[in-house]
């Protein structure tokens, strides 16, 4: 075979024109080469270049080897499909309005091929990014050698959607204030990057409604669970129950519904056949995961009561008793128990007892996940506090006892307690705080005046998104 070698080929004629060959004649051209109108050619190999297609992209489309690409996301994510790629092809994208923070762009491999060697679909989720990929060979696939923010890998990391999202470094918080669902769409290739940490908490209970000069039991916060993954770093509650196995969620591409329990309502003022016993809290669910909604305070005056009445009720924290005016037997009534149904850790406290009647008539404070309630007049028991969702925040407190004469009302414990009812107007207690869990605080020494709501529950799930 004849070969011939030349530095430049040029039309005898400044004709415009350069013929290669007779007619009929063949010539081989490497695969996925193209030569343009105004003479450039591509595909002869890696070339370092891209050329930038000005046309914004909206919506998702397939990219062609040699193209950049600026990608509008502030209407929403969408995907950039890569063709099959082949040593030396080229691509790029540019965030063209700032907004993959909060619309990601998704780049979507060609089959099994590969994007920084990992077989999976990458996520750009950095505001302003751009990046500018090379495919390499078929080990690493398609490498990425310019990029504005951060290296670019296919992800590893569990995606997912639903609640109030927001970020804490390379963290991803999930809070739910309502019922909802944990929708995860994408697991990571790490197994224990889909532990996830996770805070469930039950609405907080009612406290008492009374009649006379009796002071009303606090409610019972709602139960507090939680564990910290170590993968997601930040400071706990001391309730961290990730050393028992059986606390552990371990996520999936699946959909995981999210229950927010209620607070439990204010014991109704006595009379007219009412026992003024504080509501119950509603429970919180998370996968396998269940708090238990905190137990109503216990009333008892007018009477005759019975002790069960007066009693404050059991739940994730108890709820605060009431003096057992008249009831047979008399004397204390004793505070709910907490950490019912049995967790470890435990999930609450009990409430506060009441004291002896005659001569006293003081109630007890809800029980708080990190303390129990107190007796007498107590205060609510002390909630924890978590900085799960990247603010140390406390939460599960017991709902204050009300106050009697001689007497003052009692503090809710810290966490979203509500303050026990004064004994001078206006009388009525204080509320749990919405989604704290908090007890609600019992009534004081008014005719009339009903125990206060508890506060709603929350669940938040925390996991590592890169």
């Amino acid at each position: 075979m004849s070969e011939i070698k030349v530095n430049k080929i040029s039309p005898r004629t400044a004709c415009g024109t350069t013929t290669l060959g007779d007619s009929g004649d063949t010539f081989t051209i490497p695969a996925g080469v193209s030569i343009s109108n105004s003479g450039t050619a591509s595909g002869f190999g890696s070339t370092g270049e891209v050329s930038w297609v000005t046309t914004k992209k909206t919506a998702t489309f397939t990219a062609t080897a040699g193209e950049g690409y600026f990608c509008d996301t502030s209407g929403g994510a969408f995907t950039v499909n890569l063709p099959a790629g082949t040593a030396g092809n080229s691509f790029a994208v540019a965030d063209y309005t700032n907004t993959f923070q909060n619309n990601n762009l998704t780049i979507a491999a060609n089959g099994s091929q590969k994007i920084g060697g990992v077989a999976e679909d990458a996520i750009l989720s950095a505001e302003g990014q751009s990046a500018y990929f090379v495919y390499v060979d078929d080990t690493e696939g398609w490498k990425n050698v310019i990029d504005s923010t951060s290296n670019i890998t296919g992800t590893a990391f569990i995606v997912a959607t639903g609640g109030t999202v927001t970020t804490s470094g390379n963290c991803k918080i999930h809070t739910f204030t309502g019922p909802g669902t944990f929708c995860v769409s994408q697991a990571s290739t790490t197994a224990s990057e889909n532990i996830v940490s996770y805070m469930v908490v039950a609405g907080g209970a009612g406290g008492a409604g009374n009649q006379g000069s009796w002071g009303g039991g606090g409610g019972g916060a709602g139960g507090y669970r939680e564990i910290k993954s170590p993968l997601t770093p930040y400071t706990a509650s001391p309730l961290d129950g990730y050393g028992t196995p059986a606390n552990r969620v371990t996520v999936s591409a699946t959909a995981f519904p999210i229950t927010v329990g209620a607070g439990g309502a204010g014991g109704p003022a006595c009379g007219s056949g009412s026992p003024g016993v504080g509501g119950n809290g509603a429970n919180s669910v998370f996968s396998t995961i269940t708090s238990a909604g905190g137990g109503g305070g216990g009333a008892g005056h007018p009477g005759p009561r019975t002790q069960a009445q007066a009693a404050g009720q059991d739940g994730g924290s108890g709820g605060g008793a009431t003096s057992a005016y008249n009831a047979s037997p008399s004397g204390t009534a004793s505070g709910g128990s907490g950490n019912t149904p049995p967790v470890s850790p435990a999930q609450g406290n009990p409430g506060g007892d009441a004291a002896p009647h005659p001569p006293a008539r003081q109630g007890g404070g809800g029980g708080g996940a990190g303390a129990a309630g107190g007796n007498c007049s107590g205060p609510g028991g002390a909630g924890v506090t978590s900085s799960i969702n990247g603010t140390p925040t406390a939460r599960a407190g017991g709902g204050g006892a009300g106050g009697v004469s001689p007497g003052s009302s009692s503090p809710g414990g810290a966490g979203g307690g509500g303050a026990g009812g004064p004994t001078s107007p206006p009388y009525p207690a204080t509320a749990g705080t919405v989604n704290t869990g908090g007890g609600g605080g019992g009534n004081g020494p008014c005719a009339g005046i009903a125990g206060a709501a508890g506060g709603s529950g929350i669940v938040i799930i925390r996991y590592k998104f890169q």
